[in-house]
């Protein structure tokens, strides 16, 4: 029987130390993985956590916004104690519950959903006047979540252990790749991801990117991306499992065609 994607190969741009996943789901149904990471993550100097930390000692809630806040954030947390006995945690997504859980945070409340407003559904979130919340995220970010708990009466502090950058990376051989018709479908998992990328490829990427189906694990970033000027935009559920199933569901459809 053949696999899924035999024949196809999919851009994987997922940050250098998360692209393995995705990339050897890819590989398992039968495709190639071409990994070109088109975002950075870098930790955030211990010493600029020091408020945060102390803060968070006192803290009733904290939210983890993405698995690089759990993995970041953790590393931190742990060196200067660990997490307090009483605090609450929950995680925007089962992706971020997942790596909070391979730091060894085990209770975690998390949504169906892979958003912030999913975790400011939850009806744990709703009374919370007077708590203390820790934020946990990377440098910058939406201020919905924020805006949000402070309306319902919280005190919200932010906890910003990590920083996105765009890398610095040849584009050579992915656009000699490209332009010979060797990359089928792309993958990003963020707008800034997708900016990055068109970013290094330039304007001899332009057309490429534009022309090529392009999957994400979620509706906002679809709308970026069709905003964005690509043709063939495919919001897919949350995660690599997610990506995969998209890619999967999109060439199945395509009885070895190219796009239409």
């Amino acid at each position: 029987m053949t696999q899924p994607l035999a024949g196809r190969t999919v851009l994987v741009t997922r940050p250098a130390h998360q692209a393995a996943g995705l990339a050897q789901k890819v590989r398992a149904a039968g495709g190639t993985a071409f990994v070109f990471p088109a975002l950075g993550i870098e930790p955030v100097a211990a010493d600029r956590l020091a408020e945060a930390l102390a803060y968070l000692a006192g803290a009733d809630i904290a939210i983890f916004i993405s698995p690089n806040a759990a993995q970041f954030g953790m590393a931190a947390i742990r060196a200067r104690g660990g997490l307090p006995d009483a605090l609450r945690v929950f995680a925007v997504g089962p992706g971020t519950a997942r790596a909070l859980a391979e730091q060894g945070v085990e209770e975690v409340v998390t949504p169906d959903g892979q958003d912030s407003e999913a975790v400011l559904a939850l009806p744990q979130l709703q009374a919370v006047a007077g708590r203390q919340v820790v934020i946990v995220r990377g440098v910058g970010g939406r201020a919905l979540m924020a805006d949000t708990l402070r309306a319902r009466g919280a005190e919200v502090h932010f906890m910003e252990c990590y920083r996105r950058t765009c890398p610095h990376a040849d584009p050579a051989p992915l656009l000699a790749r490209w332009q010979a018709g060797g990359i089928d479908a792309v993958t990003v998992a963020s707008a800034e991801t997708l900016h990055n990328l068109a970013t290094l490829l330039g304007e001899p990427g332009t057309p490429l990117l534009a022309a090529t189906p392009l999957f994400v694990p979620h509706e906002k970033i679809a709308d970026a991306a069709r905003r964005f000027g690509i043709a063939h935009v495919v919001a897919t559920p949350g995660g690599d499992a997610g990506l995969l199933d998209g890619l999967v569901n999109w060439f199945r459809n395509k009885t070895g065609s190219k796009y239409e």
